[in-house]
């Protein structure tokens, strides 16, 4: 019996404390997690008869012994919903609510949290064993010579490749982006190297099998052991299908993907770590880098994106004279495993002796082919190579080129093409004007830009342009990033991802045909763009496709101006406003004038409150509590209601 009795007495406790959570949830007006509301319920419980105890004292008997309890218990009840309050705003205030996981999240996430701490302590000891911690303390990355500069770079580029592959990708990533960081950082981040140990031969088929759900034997009647290459994502394998086409197999490391996973949480955590405590990590937006790499990066992993990218890549050059794309085999591939044509010829990067048999005017050939090619897909198709380095580029005996590892592709939309359009066809006129309207509708602009300045700034670069010869390219491009970051402006990854392209085409072009001057070729490649953009045929599709979005207006629009005419001949014409259209404005304004007459209430009350412990107690409600203190004690309960529920609104909001 004893054991029941306190089993129930347990039970309603529970159901007591789930109640009195439910009031306080309630009256506080803002949502809060149930385990918060329950804890702080029940410390009010305990807490709130004690207190009001110590603050008015407690009811003595007076012969109405019903009406005095009845009193200081509603007084009791009031004042724990008050204290209740008060414990979740303090709560708010040091731990916002959905800042800490519950237990089922503390529980499944404990190895993974376990896991990334280990994580945590190997890249710190790698950035102390090469110097860098101290830029984790907010101190700015600066140095006062250039060999100090480089020595910085060079202890970035050793711990970035010490970290492994999330690392060197981001190394390699921000070595485009010549508008956030010095020439010196970003020449040594361009010496990244994406190498790793081969993974054993029997992984390599572990791997195939289960993609496939049966032995590679079922598929291939050759697989060489030795790889072809191996990178820090992949390596690949030389193949022969059942049926004699020779082929090749890129296959993900086991486990690269989950490694991945793990150093982007980091690297992630990290860009939040730097924005918070160092000003330049805010000034160079470096969470929306990390983010932006992230997604490259997870794209990068899913060979299903390389699929679709070679394919749509080869259809579109499958006209193009002189260039070949490899042909994928769809019902072969997976997401972790790429089987495609294998291409004959070498890469341009061992093909020196082949290139000098060619001839230079061969060579000149296939540099302007590669070079139409990239600009055709930055111009015209949207979807382009991004890292055409010369390890990408196969060349055959008789000058045909083969592109290979479409799994880093750039994508542009409509608007950012035709600005790029404007902008080579400007560089092309070497107009500043029109080169300057055309880089401010690429880029992400501030709310007050110098367009004088930065106008006189672009003509300075073109000059540049107008120079020409080989190598000018890169360096005139250069400038252009330095140029936006100094006026403020914010590069979109895409338009960067252009740069990157055109920055790493002529390191490959230069390998084809030393004298090659891509300046030359942009700006003539500007002029046809022009060109073509005034041809008949040219101006008759865009007002084709003008006339498409405009003929639903044209439409109505006798209709309208019929109506505008019978109400202005009939005095009805009116012209109305209505101010605080948008659903938006009108729900801030009830909320402030919700908050500010709740500020008003509140402070009333407790001035009320106030006078009323001033004048004293008052008749007597019971001996030693007075109607005047009993009052009082309400209003000022009222008042805290009142104000917590503004708090608690306003802490949200911030959160």
């Amino acid at each position: 019996m004893d054991a029941l009795a306190t089993l129930a007495a347990v039970g309603s406790s529970v159901v007591f404390c789930l109640l009195f959570a439910a009031v306080v949830r309630r009256v506080l007006g803002v949502p809060v997690s149930l385990v918060r509301a329950a804890l702080a319920a029940l410390a009010a419980s305990f807490a709130a008869n004690p207190l009001l105890a110590g603050l008015i004292g407690t009811p003595a008997d007076d012969g109405r012994p019903d009406l005095a309890l009845g009193l200081y218990l509603a007084l009791v009840m009031v004042f724990a919903v008050v204290l209740a309050m008060l414990l979740l705003v303090v709560a708010e205030i040091l731990v916002p609510d959905g800042s800490l996981p519950g237990p089922l999240e503390l529980w499944r996430n404990g190895r993974a949290r376990l896991a990334r701490s280990r994580r945590y302590a190997q890249i710190l000891r790698i950035l102390a064993g090469r110097g860098l911690t101290r830029f984790l303390r907010g101190r700015e990355p600066r140095a006062s010579s250039s060999a100090e500069r480089r020595e910085l770079a060079r202890s970035l580029r050793l711990a970035l490749e010490e970290g492994g592959v999330a690392f060197v990708k981001l190394g390699q990533q921000l070595s485009t982006r010549r508008d956030l960081l010095p020439p010196e950082v970003v020449d040594e981040l361009s010496r990244l190297q994406d190498a790793a140990a081969p993974i054993p031969f029997a992984e390599v088929r572990d791997v195939l099998t289960r993609e496939w759900g049966r032995p590679p034997e079922a598929e291939l009647v050759a697989l060489a052991e030795r790889p072809m290459g191996s990178a820090s994502i992949a390596q690949v394998h030389a193949a022969t299908l059942r049926d004699g086409t020779e082929v090749v197999l890129k296959v993900q490391r086991p486990g690269i993907a989950e490694t991945v996973e793990r150093d982007l949480d980091i690297v992630a955590r990290l860009a939040s770590t730097l924005a918070e405590r160092t000003s330049w990590g805010e000034r160079i937006g470096i969470r929306a880098l990390a983010d932006g790499f992230a997604d490259a990066l997870r794209e990068e992993l899913d060979f299903g994106v390389e699929l679709r990218s070679t394919a749509l890549v080869a259809s579109e050059l499958a006209a193009t004279p002189g260039v070949r794309v490899p042909r994928t085999y769809p019902q072969l591939s997976t997401a972790r495993l790429l089987v495609m044509e294998r291409m004959p010829g070498r890469p341009l990067g061992a093909a020196a002796d082949l290139l000098a048999a060619l001839g230079p005017q061969r060579r000149r050939e296939i540099a302007d082919t590669l070079l139409g090619v990239v600009m055709g897909q930055v111009l015209r198709t949207g979807v382009f190579h991004v890292d055409l380095h010369p390890g990408n580029v196969l060349v055959d005996d008789d000058g045909t080129v083969a592109l290979l590892d479409l799994g880093s592709v750039g994508r542009l939309g409509d608007a950012t093409r035709e600005n790029l359009v404007r902008l080579f066809g400007a560089i092309g006129t070497g107009s500043s004007q029109a080169a300057t309207d055309a880089l401010l509708d690429l880029v992400d602009r501030p709310e007050e830009v110098d367009e004088r300045a930065l106008e006189q700034a672009v003509g300075t670069v073109l000059l540049r342009f107008s120079s020409g010869g080989p190598g000018a390219a890169a360096a005139a491009f250069a400038a252009l990033f330095r140029l936006v970051a100094d006026h403020g402006l914010g590069v979109p990854p895409a338009v960067a991802a252009v740069f990157r392209a055109v920055a790493t085409l002529e390191g490959t072009l230069l390998l084809v045909d030393p004298e090659h001057d891509m300046v030359a070729r942009v700006q003539a490649l500007g002029h046809e763009q022009l060109a073509a953009a005034t041809e008949p045929a040219a101006l008759r599709d865009g007002l084709e496709r003008e006339v498409v979005a405009l003929l639903p207006v044209l439409r109505r629009l006798p209709r309208r101006v019929d109506r505008l005419a019978d109400a202005a001949e009939h005095g009805r014409l009116s012209v109305g406003v209505r101010l605080l259209g948008d659903r938006r404005d009108r729900d801030l304004v009830v909320r402030l004038w919700h908050q500010g007459l709740q500020t008003v209430l509140a402070a009333t009350a407790g001035l009320m409150a106030v006078a009323l412990f001033a004048i004293g107690p008052g008749p007597g409600a019971s001996r030693g509590v007075g109607v005047f203190w009993v009052l009082g004690t309400t209003l000022l309960c009222a008042a805290c209601v009142l104000a917590l529920r503004v708090l608690m609104a306003v802490l949200r909001r911030q959160g």
